[in-house]
């Protein structure tokens, strides 16, 4: 069923009855929000939503067993929800144009740490003992400004230089809250993803177990 380029502001009702349907077109459309009920379609393998003003993606669609193929470029999506792991046969996801991505690719900027910060990190990762007399006060006053690198199995050190990364983590089952993170390298990529100490561990064996469905599942993932 192809229906892209027809100015619809809405996904129709009747396309939702069409149960055997399994090649659904409506690119290029006005379509804002996408029904939960289109996860009722079993046989559906390639979706395509792109070009549209889409704001986010209903959890319900993990439901589409048989989806193979995803194209949600150029909307406004500024997450995924962490149920798109559970599409498991999807080979490709489009995803290029959406704020998420263009916030992802500006963040991957990494301005590399100059002579001054690797001194400093070397410091202090490895306790060098100094006394305020042996440096200038300045380089006193710089190693005070050290910040500890969130990853719990990095253990590294940071002053000017840093990687910013967005996690978004699930809050009482209802809410995407996106948190920043100021990791040490580009190297360091599993950051504590909560403010608790108790949810800690989970929340990095939810991490890893995400990563390596996301690795062994999606072929391919568009972002650019």
């Amino acid at each position: 069923l192809n229906e892209s380029g027809n100015y619809l502001n809405e996904i129709m009702q009747c396309f939702l009855s069409f149960f055997s349907l399994e090649f659904l077109y409506l690119g290029g459309n006005f379509i804002t929000s996408i029904p939960p009920e289109l996860a009722n379609l079993p046989s559906l393998s390639y979706l395509v939503l792109c070009d549209n003003k889409i704001q986010s993606i209903p959890p319900q669609l993990a439901q589409l067993h048989s989806l193979r193929s995803l194209s949600l470029h150029n909307n406004l999506l500024t997450y995924l929800p962490r149920e798109i792991l559970n599409l498991v046969h999807l080979e490709e996801l489009s995803l290029r144009g959406n704020p998420l991505v263009v916030r992802f690719v500006r963040d991957l900027t990494y301005n590399p740490p100059s002579l001054q910060e690797l001194a400093g990190r070397t410091i202090k990762t490895r306790s060098v003992p100094f006394a305020p007399s042996d440096l200038p006060e300045n380089l006193v006053r710089y190693l005070s400004l050290a910040s500890n690198c969130p990853n719990p199995k990095c253990g590294g050190v940071y002053f000017d230089s840093c990687v910013r990364q967005i996690k978004f983590v699930d809050f009482c089952g209802k809410y995407r809250i996106p948190l920043m993170h100021y990791l040490c390298s580009p190297e360091c990529s599993s950051p504590c993803s909560s403010a608790s100490q108790s949810s800690t561990s989970q929340s990095e064996s939810d991490s890893e177990d995400e990563a390596s469905v996301a690795a062994r599942r999606m072929q391919k993932v568009l972002l650019g």
